[in-house]
């Protein structure tokens, strides 16, 4: 028997397997007790919270870290999950949402999707979030969060439909809602619009990056559906969206004719044109994001043929092995030196010959200058080893700063058993200036301490005992404690760091950054214990 209606089926079960590994990843999580989170239903709630999160910074292309994410959890699950968390307890919130349920802890996620044409399981691989290494203002590396394609669907599946079927319906309730005046309703539609014109973007400029590091691994399949929706993008949005303008622009000046004095507006009118204002702009926006499209579709068709065009070419050269074409046919037979100007001549390639040209003498002649490098050049000697060497030491110089800082605070809570923050602001300048020696040290280890929380130095020890020392020049806090303990002979056993409450906020003024311009840094009071 024929069944037509399963032809699609495994593209249906991969958009089921999307919802099915996240309740497999999140369900049955003891975790999520430590959070006093019970049910599934806050579980699911919390968790497309943080994707709608993530997908808001991914389509303005703002940085999205686990901090980011933490302080979003912190507001929203104080104000409106009625959790109350320290801000430690979001971060670990934030991490374990990221990390464990929407990544697997880094394994690949596949779902077995049945193909009834093929008659077998199909794994489909399932990918939430991608990440990336960014820089901070002050230098810090981070890791930056963004949605993938799956992730876009997944969000844009619980609302809206999916392919360009979503934007020819917003665009219809867009003009419906235009026509009966609720620009409120309207309002919220070409925000949609420009969401999904935002993520057409974001796609083309994808598949360019994608051809660009390898033209083989982007499918022709994938090229072709992605032309198709672009032209579909095209071919009605310019012509839509200048028409929506025009009658904004019409609607707002008749409300504004209507109203001479915009001060004397009733409140549902300057409403009204409030709201029409935006539209405007919004817009003006998405016209700016089709132009945008259309000149990506364009770069998208040349990058993909010259690259093609490039590999084709690099697959019809032929090559040959000097030693099997040249060197051993010349000891078998010395006389075939002869024709070693065929091996030798591609290497010797000389421009063609100029021929002068008569017509040349008939033109007007401009002067033409050329700019020559002088034959006597300064030579520049580079040395590779002294370029590491001299690497080896700044790096060397700059760990022994971490070291410096760290010992000093780690000694003024060894001799008090307590030391905070701010008592180390109201201590001498040069203690101050030992342990805030520059804005990047003092906070990335501020943040590795705090992130710690509580520090085993017995365990830290014996670990330390059974591994190997890999002589690493970057900043690892637990290695550099262990490191100064040992020095220093001391008997602890532990580091507690916890921030204080209520929370207070110190200052440390006159502070070095980088590049030796001073600044202020002011953060909260933290405790170091060490027991």
């Amino acid at each position: 028997m024929e069944y037509d209606f399963l032809q699609q089926f495994a593209k249906r079960m991969n958009s089921v397997g999307m919802y099915a590994m996240l309740m497999k990843n999140s369900w049955q999580k003891t975790t999520w007790k430590t959070f006093d989170i019970e049910s599934v239903e806050e579980q699911l709630n919390i968790i497309f919270s943080v994707l709608l999160y993530m997908m808001e910074q991914s389509l303005e292309e703002e940085i999205c870290t686990i901090d980011d994410i933490a302080a979003y959890l912190d507001d929203i699950c104080n104000h409106f999950f009625r959790k109350r968390y320290s801000f430690e307890q979001s971060n670990a919130l934030a991490d374990f949402i990221v990390n464990v349920v929407l990544s697997d802890e880094g394994r690949a996620m596949y779902f077995p999707c049945f193909d009834f044409e093929k008659k077998e399981y199909i794994d489909t691989y399932i990918s939430y979030i991608e990440n990336r290494v960014v820089y901070l203002e002050d230098q810090t590396k981070r890791t930056s969060y963004k949605l993938t394609d799956q992730g876009y669907n997944l969000i844009l599946s619980t609302l809206e439909m999916e392919g360009n079927m979503k934007l020819s319906v917003h665009e219809m309730i867009f003009r419906m809602h235009l026509e009966r005046s609720t620009y409120d309703r309207a309002l919220e539609e070409i925000k949609h619009i420009f969401n999904l014109l935002q993520i057409r973007l974001q796609k083309n400029e994808e598949a360019l990056n994608r051809i660009r590091r390898n033209a083989l691994e982007y499918s022709v399949a994938e090229y072709q559906k992605l032309l198709e929706e672009n032209l579909e993008t095209i071919e009605h949005t310019q012509d839509e969206f200048e028409g929506f303008a025009k009658l904004v622009r019409k609607r707002t000046l008749e409300l504004e004719q209507a109203n001479i004095n915009v001060k004397v507006l009733g409140k549902e009118d300057a409403k009204k044109l409030s709201d029409l204002q935006k539209i405007e702009r919004y817009l003006q926006d998405a016209l700016a994001k089709h132009q945008k499209i259309l000149g990506m579709h364009f770069d998208l068709k040349e990058l993909y043929t010259r690259e093609l065009e490039q590999l084709s070419q690099m697959a019809m050269i032929k090559r040959f092995s000097l030693r099997k074409e040249l060197f051993d046919k010349v000891i078998e037979h010395p006389g075939r030196l002869t024709n070693l100007e065929y091996f030798l001549r591609p290497l010797f390639m000389q421009d063609p010959k100029k021929i002068y040209n008569l017509n040349r003498c008939l033109e007007p002649q401009k002067a033409i200058r050329k700019e020559k490098e002088e034959e006597t050049q300064e030579l520049i000697e580079f040395d590779a080893k002294e370029f590491e060497a001299e690497k080896e030491r700044k790096a060397r110089k700059r760990l022994q700063k971490y070291k410096e800082s760290l010992q000093m605070m780690l000694e003024l809570a060894y001799i008090k058993k307590t030391i905070t923050l701010k008592e180390i602001a109201g201590r001498e300048a040069a203690i101050q200036k030992k342990i805030v020696c520059e804005v990047g040290i003092f906070k990335e280890i501020m943040v590795e301490l705090i992130r710690n929380k509580e520090i085993d130095l017995v365990a830290l020890q014996q670990e330390k005992k059974e591994s190997f020392d890999d002589n690493s020049l970057q900043f690892h806090l637990q290695e550099m404690i262990y490191e100064i303990i040992k020095e220093q002979g001391w008997s602890a056993t532990d580091i507690i760091v916890e921030r204080m409450e209520p929370q207070e906020t110190v200052t440390f003024e006159n502070v070095p950054d980088r590049e030796n311009a001073l600044t202020t840094i002011r953060c909260s009071n933290v405790s170091i214990t060490i027991a």
